[in-house]
This record gives structure tokens, sequence and C-alpha cells, in this order.
């Protein structure tokens, strides 16, 4: 059981409790997983990024998303994270991966921060990483590697000047994870190079790659008035992992916040990736802006956040 003490900080009452185990065990299915042509599809499920628990160790940042009701986490391997591939122990390893069977979690997803701009350094050490993060995954979960996600750098406005170099960086990564065999989810990013659909796919089919795909993330089209069914619909067929989000503000004087604080349809959501016969991971990313603040409880975050989309999800299906 969780530590008391941290469990009484929380300020989502017991509701959430209640809902949650009535939901922790179910599962919900959109779509048909052979339809995706993908051995590593899985039934959509709700999960939470471990990237919003970094104070918390991760054996307990584990058990308490099991407790809450989610059925997968993502592991984050940025610097200074417990499963960061340079201090994650191969003992470590084996305790993580007994853990998540323990726990009857999944770990379809790590989150990595590379950039397609960065210096020939920079992009030598990316390399390394994709290598390094495939031999972790492969450690964690053998029977069905974790996929990796990452941003892409780069700025908006230098889109025509650094796009032809990222195609290039582009094709080195998808070289590495191929022979890694692994698969490296790519997310548009409201304040990168990369901030539309229509930039995401021109990548992916500059590359052809399948190791190269899709990390969903509608908050970074809704702060810039993107639809949200116009950017499922382009983006959903090569979509193998979603993160969620909220966002208040306009562009350029926002906030990113959790689910339910922002102005996103998670009912209309829900119903949409239903209707684009969506399979996969969904998984709640607290951003920066909301867990560097000095009263941030990522087991509140935690909870809340499946409190709004574990209702959504119910009253969508």
């Amino acid at each position: 059981m969780l530590n008391n003490r941290l469990l009484r900080r929380t300020w989502i009452g017991s509701a959430v409790g209640t809902i949650a185990t009535s939901i922790a065990t179910s599962r919900f299915t959109l779509g048909d997983p052979a339809s995706v042509g993908s051995a590593l599809a899985i039934q959509q499920s709700l999960g939470f990024s471990l990237y919003g628990m970094k104070a918390l160790t991760l054996d307990f940042a584990m058990k308490a998303c099991a407790e809450i009701g989610y059925s997968h986490v993502e592991f984050a391997l940025n610097a200074g994270y417990p499963t960061e591939p340079a201090v994650f122990s191969p003992d470590s390893r084996l305790k993580a991966a007994a853990m998540l069977k323990e726990l009857r979690i999944s770990l379809p997803c790590m989150m990595l921060h590379m950039s397609l701009t960065a210096d020939d350094k920079a992009h030598a050490s990316a390399l390394a990483l994709i290598q390094s993060a495939s031999e972790q995954g492969r450690d964690l979960v053998p029977e069905q590697p974790p996929i990796l996600e990452t941003v892409l750098g780069g700025s908006p406005t230098k889109w025509e000047e650094q796009k032809k170099a990222m195609v290039e960086r582009l094709h080195d990564w998808a070289s590495t994870a191929e022979k890694s065999k692994t698969v490296i989810a790519i997310k548009a990013h409201v304040s990168s190079a990369v901030n539309s659909p229509e930039r995401l796919l021109w990548l992916l089919d500059e590359v052809k790659s399948p190791s190269i795909q899709i990390a969903y993330d509608y908050s970074h089209f809704e702060l810039q008035e993107i639809d949200m069914e116009e950017s499922m619909k382009l983006l959903l067929p090569r979509t193998r992992f979603i993160h969620v989000k909220d966002s208040v503000g306009e562009l350029g004087k926002s906030q990113f916040v959790l689910p339910g604080s922002g102005r996103t349809d998670y009912v209309k959501y829900f119903s949409l990736l239903r209707q684009h016969n969506y399979v996969g991971p969904v998984c709640v990313e607290v951003s920066s802006q909301v867990f560097n603040k000095p009263n941030y409880d990522p087991i509140a975050a935690a909870k809340v956040s499946y409190l709004v989309l574990s209702d959504a999800m119910k009253k969508a299906s």
C-alpha cells in the first residue's frame, strides 16, 4: 500500500477511489488491433507518464499509478530520472520488469528528449541514446518492447530553412531504430519547427521508414486553433502513441494544465478516437509548466487526471 502521509496530501477526495475500483480492470477497445498492421499494437488503455513523477521513486510511482487505476505507464529516460539509461542498472531493470508484471500494468512507450536541429555532437549522442533506450526496452519487456517517443526541436519560424537538415537527421534516427528493431514516435510541438499535422506528415513522407511513426498530442494543435477532428483524420492512421494534457490562454500567452482544467472536450475526444478506430495507449503527460510549480503534488495530479479521463471514456463508449 502507498504511504498514507503522501496520500493524505491529495485533494481529490474519496470519489476517485470509488471510480478507480470500478474501472481499474477495464480496457477500452476502439477498433480491431489487427487493423493497424502491427505486432506492437495494444488495446486502447489509459496511462500516466512518469515524466510527471520525477520526485517519486520508481517503485512508488508505479504502485501509485496501478492503485489509481491506470493500465500503463510511460518511463521518462531524460537526464535526472531514475530510468535514464546511463543510471538505470541491470538489476534495477529486472526489478522494474518484475514489478510491471506484479502490478499488471504495461509499458508501451518510453520518453526521450531529442532534437533534429541539434549540432553534430548532440546528434551523435541522440543516435547512441536510441540504441541504449532500445536495449533498455528489451530488458524491461522482452516480449513486446516499448516504442520511443520524442519531440523534434527547432523553431516554428525557421521551418523552411531547417526542414532539409531535419530530414537528413531523421533518416539517421530511422536507420538506428531499424537496426535496433524499435519504433520512434515523433511529436509535433507548438514551439518547435514541426508544429502542425502537415509538417509532421511531410517529414514522415520524406523518410518513409516503418520505424518512424507519430505520437499525437492535441494540446499543441488546440493552441493554434487547429480542428480536433481534422488533426485526428490526418494523423491517427500513423499514430502509435497518444499524450493528453490541457491548455488555457492563447498562443504566446498560454499555459499547459492537467486534463479537465482547460478547454478540451474529452467526451468528444474519445468519441472521435472511437470513430477513427484508434487502437493504442492514451497517456497523461503532465507538463513541466505544471510539475515545476512549488505546490505540485504528483499523486493528486494522477488522480484528478484519471477521474476526468476515465469518466469521459465511459461516456464516449
